[in-house]
């Protein structure tokens, strides 16, 4: 990661730099996706031997953390797709910015501060004022 902070050009960093972290990224939930699902697989089979008679919290916890880190792979992956088409770092609702120190905290978002928030309301600020 040090190696990728001396690659930024000012504050925003460039294209490459963000390919780069995405990838590691991308690697790294793909290792733990492959982990849990094995120790998910593993356990599975393991109270199937034993008769349970459903799965056990062990298990359901297995089961949401594969399904939790499925999901953040797939969000690298789709942030990938959105620098590879040169969208990466615009809100999808509005096509504004996201601050780049948003995208050093989660390069996956895809959402503006003001598009992000309307979750609870469902209706975008962004869309009404422009």
């Amino acid at each position: 990661m040090k190696q990728l902070e001396s690659q930024t050009t000012g504050s925003l960093p460039s294209g490459p730099w963000w390919r780069a972290l995405l990838e590691e990224r991308w690697r790294d939930r793909l290792q733990l996706v492959t982990e849990l699902s094995l120790e998910y697989h593993d356990a599975a089979a393991a109270e199937a031997g034993l008769g349970a008679a459903g799965p056990t919290p062990a298990l359901q916890r297995l089961m949401q953390e594969a399904s939790s880190a499925r999901r953040a792979l797939a969000d690298t992956d789709e942030a990938l797709a959105r620098l590879a088409a040169g969208r990466f770092g615009r809100c999808e609702s509005c096509t504004a910015p996201i601050p780049s120190r948003t995208l050093r905290a989660e390069p996956e978002a895809r959402y503006c501060a003001r598009c992000a928030e309307p979750a609870l309301t469902g209706v975008s600020l962004c869309a009404a004022v422009g």
